[in-house]
């Protein structure tokens, strides 16, 4: 069931004068290719996860997330797809959008609480639901179960590649990247570009998974103001991008990293000959949050 999941990924080459210029050799690994909505990131994150509740006999999902997650989606697919209920618990005020549209088509239950209340997760897990049938999933499926999925992508690589860049809003995709590839004994650096303002906590948050940050190097200045926001200057970039290459991007997530590895660079970061891997992390129902920007 779970293990006939179709979870490999292609690796696909760039080309851009860019490159060319600056003599780097770029790839994308296509995680958006694995499924419409458990796309990317969000199957790595909850591979495991599901397999723990099935093997424990949890009937229902329960998970957390702002009014367009992703992640929410994806485990509404998910539950649909492998034969669990699900919860969604929505930050915020009520509202209706079309991800949470999909969310209720899948057959998620969604239940809005206060900010306040939503920052302590758990506790509000532990006093609303049955743990003998309800199964635990954090905020963008943050776990150590998740940073085992997350790890399997290096396992899946043709080639070796002298950096790794991924967008990050939790730090658990990171934290498998490098222990992914600690174990392998490769010598990739973790670019990882958080996608929130004041993104050095992401560092702190893979530590707390117990993972050597040796191979990471945090880009802090690609945030366009903060989580959700943008400037015309990436949505004129995500334009371009989209329209001469074919791949879709978006300025949540994948749209602030693409923008991130071509200014770095531009500005010479990589040393000439550089084999650089971009990882897609799906996410693109995020577009649709965005849409009045292009």
């Amino acid at each position: 069931m779970l293990s006939q999941f179709p979870i490999h990924s292609p690796e696909e080459e760039i080309q851009h004068p860019l490159f060319t210029k600056k003599a780097v050799e770029v790839f994308i690994k296509r995680d958006d290719k694995i499924h419409p909505f458990i796309s990317g990131n969000k199957w790595r994150k909850l591979k495991y996860p599901l397999q723990e509740a099935k093997n424990l006999n949890k009937n229902l999902l329960v998970t957390f997330g702002g009014a367009w997650s992703n992640h929410l989606l994806a485990t509404a697919a998910a539950a649909a797809q492998f034969g669990f209920q699900t919860q969604g618990i929505v930050r915020g005020e009520p509202i209706d959008n079309p991800v949470l549209a999909m969310c209720r088509l899948f057959g998620m239950e969604l239940k809005f609480i206060d900010r306040t209340t939503y920052r302590e997760k758990e506790s509000y897990f532990n006093s609303h639901f049955d743990s003998s049938d309800a199964y635990f999933i954090d905020e963008g499926g943050r776990s150590k179960l998740g940073v085992l999925g997350c790890k399997e992508i290096i396992a899946e690589l043709q080639q070796e590649y002298a950096h790794i860049l991924t967008a990050a809003g939790t730090g658990t995709t990171a934290a498998g990247l490098l222990q992914g590839i600690g174990e392998a004994n490769l010598a990739s650096q973790i670019q990882v570009i958080p996608v929130l303002k004041n993104g050095g906590f992401i560092k702190d948050d893979i530590e707390k998974f117990e993972v050597s940050t040796e191979n990471l190097e945090l880009h802090l200045d690609y945030h366009f103001s903060g989580y959700g926001k943008s400037k015309p200057e990436l949505i004129d970039f995500i334009k371009d991008f989209v329209a001469s290459t074919g791949i879709m991007i978006e300025p949540v997530y994948t749209g602030k990293a693409m923008y991130a590895l071509f200014d770095l660079i531009k500005k010479d970061h990589f040393r000439p000959g550089s084999r650089i891997l971009f990882l897609h992390t799906g996410g693109l129902t995020g577009l649709l949050g965005q849409l009045n920007l292009f």
